[in-house]
Parts: C-alpha cells; sequence; structure tokens
C-alpha cells in the first residue's frame, strides 16, 4: 500500500515516519514546490519522496491530510476520488460547526473514503506509538478496516468511536481530544 501525506508541518512527518518505519512506501507534500520540503524531509522523514499533491495523491492507495485547516479548500477535489482519506485535521480554533471536519471533507471530496483519526493526539505524543489507542471514525466499513490495518501497522491500537458525525468526539473541544483513547463506553 502506497502512502500520501499532505503536509509538511508538525504532523505529516510524525506520520511518514511512522509509516517508513513500517515498510510502507511514502510521498510527501508540502503546500509549494517540493523543491522546498526536500531538505526538511530528508532530516524529518528520511526516505519518504517530496512531490507536487496532485502527484502524491496520484499513485497512493491512502492519502493522510495533515495540513491546516484553512488550507483544505485549496485542494482540488477531483484528484481524491477512489482514495482512501485520513482526516488528521482540525479547526483551530475549535469552532463551533454545523458538521465536524470529517463531515465537511467527506462532502467536499466526492467519492472519496474519509476517515477521521490521528488529529486528536499532539504529533509529539505520536511517537512512539507502543500500542496507544487511537480513535477513529468513518462511514465505510471498507475504509475503516484499510485505515485500521495501518494504524496497527504502524504501531497504533485503533479504537472505532462511530460514523464520521461521531469523529467530532475526536476534534478540540471533545472529552477526547489531546488524550490517547482507553476505552469508550
Amino acid at each position: 500500500m502506497k502512502i500520501a501525506v499532505l503536509g509538511a508541518g508538525h504532523v505529516g512527518p510524525v506520520i511518514a515516519r511512522l509509516a517508513l518505519a513500517a515498510g510502507y512506501p511514502v510521498t510527501i507534500a508540502g503546500s509549494g514546490d517540493p523543491s522546498r520540503i526536500e531538505m526538511i524531509i530528508e532530516f524529518l522523514a528520511p526516505g519518504a519522496v517530496p512531490l507536487s499533491a496532485a502527484d502524491a495523491v496520484a499513485d497512493a492507495d491512502l492519502v493522510v491530510l495533515a495540513i491546516p485547516w484553512h488550507r483544505f479548500p485549496s485542494l482540488e477535489p477531483a484528484m481524491f476520488a477512489g482514495k482512501v482519506v485520513i482526516d488528521a485535521m482540525n479547526h483551530w480554533p475549535p469552532a463551533d460547526q454545523p458538521q465536524g471536519t470529517s463531515e465537511e471533507v467527506a462532502q467536499r471530496l466526492v467519492g472519496a473514503q474519509v476517515v477521521k483519526t490521528l488529529n486528536h493526539i499532539a504529533y509529539q505524543d505520536m511517537e512512539p506509538p507502543a500500542g496507544h489507542a487511537v480513535g477513529l471514525a468513518g462511514d465505510s466499513p471498507d475504509a475503516l478496516r484499510v485505515v485500521s490495518e495501518f494504524l496497527s501497522r504502524i504501531g497504533f491500537e485503533p479504537v472505532p468511536v462511530g460514523s464520521l458525525f461521531d469523529g467530532r468526539l475526536l476534534e478540540p473541544g471533545s472529552p477526547l481530544f489531546g488524550k490517547f483513547v482507553k476505552e469508550l463506553s
């Protein structure tokens, strides 16, 4: 399975490192020319290949959105059709929105299968994953299975929290935000 990470800030390189360590081929994209992030990626995620967002997504089986929320509208929705997409984004500052981020992502990326995860823990707490439980939410059983396998392989214990609507439980302001999920009742 090929992984594309969109976002070369804090979260993206950590996810790329974990995926590389688990044996996945990884591409990573920032918001501009890939040459602008080559040195950063060489240092923060050695082995990841910097590409444009379009090129990274085109060849990926799983796409991780680890970009600032305000940059999401700049992505071309059609390039995500048929892809499994992890939404690791958050509204900052926390917003009282009619929908959670993943519901908005799914609505905009028609044809993609969106799963909310990895947004509720700080990037500095992701390494080493050491079996820490992370929540995931989604509407597609197939996408949830793919993402669960990915999370397990990179060292986390995936814990389903429900549908994309329920993914709000993983967003800022919720009781699970900023914590590893231990158990849900």
